[in-house]
């Protein structure tokens, strides 16, 4: 009679636990994959900030505008876009109008946390519909000072 190779009940009790040990340690790592994509959504927020800048900024520069505190230049889709020193300015009608997809309402996926005033010259954008507003954001701040370009800094979820 030929003898058959296989595995034992114990080889495979051990196999199930080592498995078993693996899905606990790394379950937590994959059950917060919502916040790495908001955290992610954030970031490409912050990264068409970015890109929307520089080109108003050469926008203004074409025109004449980038040494004027209150100028506009003409959007991609028809609108004009107010500056601030040739930068978008902290409002809707600035950042808000200069990348595409920003634009605040019921069906978009961006809400504004709080808006622009006269002291801190800055915007900030959350996720719509999102109830925590102390994180989970991007800050546009532009400075009240001739020549220095905006600031965007991410708030990450937590």
């Amino acid at each position: 009679m030929k003898r058959q190779g296989g595995f034992t009940l114990i080889e495979l009790v051990v196999v199930i636990v080592i498995l078993g040990i693996l899905a606990v340690t790394a379950a937590p790592r994959f059950l917060n994959l919502q916040d790495d994509a908001r955290n992610a959504s954030l970031e490409g927020l912050k990264g068409a900030m970015a890109g929307a800048t520089g080109i108003v900024y050469g926008r203004a520069a074409i025109n004449g505008v980038e040494g004027v505190d209150g100028g506009a230049v003409s959007g991609a889709s028809g609108q004009d876009i107010t500056t601030t020193w040739g930068y978008p300015q902290p409002s809707e009608n600035g950042i808000g109008r200069a990348v595409v997809g920003l634009a605040t309402g019921a069906d978009s996926d961006w809400a504004i946390v709080s808006g622009s005033n006269s002291t801190n010259y800055s915007i900030r954008y959350t996720f719509n519909g999102n109830a925590n507003t102390t994180d989970c954001f991007v800050q546009y701040a532009v400075s009240s000072a001739q020549g220095s370009a905006p600031e965007i800094t991410v708030s990450e979820c937590n």
